[in-house]
This record gives C-alpha cells, structure tokens and sequence, in this order.
C-alpha cells in the first residue's frame, strides 16, 4: 500500500487491454456492479501515473483514493470484501479455502501454458496439449456444479472463464468429452457482466 499524492476521488483500475490477471480483476468488478474508471496501459509502454503508485509498476493495479492495491488475489479479494453484494465467496471456511487453492493451481499449472502458447516457437504445441490435459483433468470441477467448485458464481470463476474465453485465440481444442467446459463457458459469456469486463481487444478472442 502506497499514499499517492495524485489521489484519484474514483475507483480506478490499471489494466492491461489483453491479459488474463487483468481479466479477472474486471470481471469482478463487473460481477459486483462497481462504476470505475479502467485506464488501460500498453504492455511495454511506461506510464508514468502507474509508475508512481505502484513500484513494480505490474498489473493489475487497483487505486481506491489513497488505497494502492496490487497482486490479482489481494486485489480480487478486497473488492469482494469492500462491496459485500453479491458475495463470490462461500460462508464456510472449508469451501473458502478450497476455492483459494483452486486459483492458485490455476495460476501454477493453467497460466504458465497459456504464456507459452503466446510466446510461440516450438514449446507453444507442447503447452497446448498441456493446457488442454489440464482442463480436462478439471473436467469433474465442471460437472460438479453450475460454476466452477460451486452453485453460484465465484472469485475462482473470475479467473476461470478469462481462460475459457480465450482457448479459441490459442486454437486450444478440446476433445467432445469437454463439452460441459464449454457449457460452462457459454453460461457466463451470456452475462451481461463478463459483456462489461471485456476490453475491444479482448472482444476478439472469443468464439466458442
């Protein structure tokens, strides 16, 4: 946390046009029906606003007046606690915690992949076939519940469907017995509030 001598009197979020932390951040705040402004920063590009509040100047980064937040699960995780309606937090400890470490082995095991497909070169087929043997060892989360882990929509989906969304972009295809992968995405794509967490650039990605 940082006191920024250019306090901002809105909500406002630093975010990356494409990318999937970034994603997550917006799209709880979408889920949370949160007005705020989203200043969108090139990769590679320095901006000179960010630098000042955040020293690793990484995204995303949240400001809330003299608040500076940054790191997607401290970030995620204040806006649940900060703007209690809906919660996208189970009540119980237990289902909390399996929730927390479900996003964790998705930052491990899913994120990485992704990069690596992105990246190109010879190690992007690889990752392909390892993000797609990822989410189909995933594939009993899927069937459990209308959302990933649980009834009702959650932190762990915000970070869920920004990979969903983009499987086309990374022409990851997923055999027939992954179609409840694909439902699952369908019934979030629909919201009205994934509709607001996209960026142009973002748009373009999805095709399911």
């Amino acid at each position: 946390m940082i006191q920024n001598a250019r306090t901002r009197t809105v909500l406002t979020l630093f975010t990356a046009p494409d990318d999937i932390q970034c994603h997550r951040a917006r799209l709880v705040l979408a889920a949370k029906g949160v007005v705020y402004d989203r200043v969108e920063v090139q990769p590679g590009k320095p901006h000179e606003e960010l630098q000042e509040i955040n020293p690793y100047g990484d995204l995303p980064t949240l400001q809330d007046r003299d608040l500076i937040l940054y790191e997607p699960d401290v970030i995620c995780e204040y806006v649940d606690e900060r703007y209690p309606h809906p919660p996208l937090m189970p009540v119980d400890p237990l289902s909390r915690a399996r929730l927390r470490l479900a996003c964790v082995r998705i930052e491990r095991d899913w994120l990485p992949e992704v990069a690596a497909i992105r990246a190109g070169g010879r190690a992007a087929e690889t990752a392909r076939k390892r993000l797609r043997d990822a989410l189909m060892t995933a594939l009993p989360l899927f069937k459990a519940a209308k959302f990933f882990l649980n009834a009702e929509m959650s932190l762990a989906d915000c970070l869920v469907a920004p990979v969903v969304w983009r499987l086309p972009s990374l022409d990851v295809q997923l055999p027939k017995e992954g179609k409840p992968i694909v439902d699952y995405g369908e019934r979030i794509f629909r919201s009205q509030g994934f509709a607001r967490s996209l960026t142009t650039e973002e748009r373009l990605l999805g095709n399911l």
